[in-house]
């Protein structure tokens, strides 16, 4: 027993001295540290993950956080396959909410009627012509938020980790990126049927 235990806490000081290579930028550490816990943790994301989630996408992005969050394992809180399990928990649940969410929106889009073959043709040139307007006058920084939010579906907590920001920062940096471009494209919009009432 007591040589069960002295094994245990050996590997235990052994995940925890990658983990701190890890945060230093050490490859080798970090390739050390997946052979010995991929098994483990591709369990825990099969065990969170719904039938519509890829377990291997989680891993993949439960890796890359751990690579990005090493420095800020603490040894004290957690054993460090603790600290890795929450990690891939937590991706997985996102995950599974970002295509929720994701399917949310796309029933509703399919619950719109279709126009009538006599109903106005809508200018798509026009209206892509606004918008990339309105987008060039955000900051740099809001623009690669929204396309990472909408184009490449980054969850929320994924955004908030890669900008270094708290989750609500997050989510009202979208809002009024949004109401922004919202704003800009209905003046866009207003204008241009001013123009076309006087010609």
């Amino acid at each position: 027993m007591t040589r069960q235990r002295t094994s245990t806490a050996a590997e235990l000081r052994h995940l925890t001295t990658l983990l701190e290579q890890v945060a230093g930028g050490d490859k080798r550490a970090f390739t050390a540290l997946h052979a010995l816990t991929c098994r483990k943790l591709r369990r825990t994301a099969a065990s969170v993950c719904p039938a519509s989630c890829d377990v291997e996408d989680v891993l993949q992005e439960s890796y890359l956080k751990i690579w990005r969050a090493a420095s800020s394992f603490d040894a004290g809180r957690a054993s460090p396959i603790s600290w890795m399990c929450t990690i891939v928990r937590n991706t997985a649940l996102d995950s599974h909410r970002a295509k929720k969410v994701l399917l949310a929106d796309l029933d509703e889009a399919m619950a719109v009627p279709v126009p009538a073959d006599d109903a106005d043709e809508f200018d798509y040139e026009f209206a892509k012509q606004i918008t990339v307007e309105a987008l060039s006058g955000l900051p740099e920084d809001r623009r690669r938020l929204l396309s990472l939010a909408y184009f490449e579906g980054m969850s929320r907590h994924s955004l908030a980790e890669q900008f270094g920001v708290p989750v609500g920062t997050v989510k009202t940096w979208l809002r009024r990126a949004l109401e922004s471009i919202r704003a800009d494209c209905l003046a866009a919009a207003k204008g241009s049927l001013t123009l076309s009432a006087v010609n």
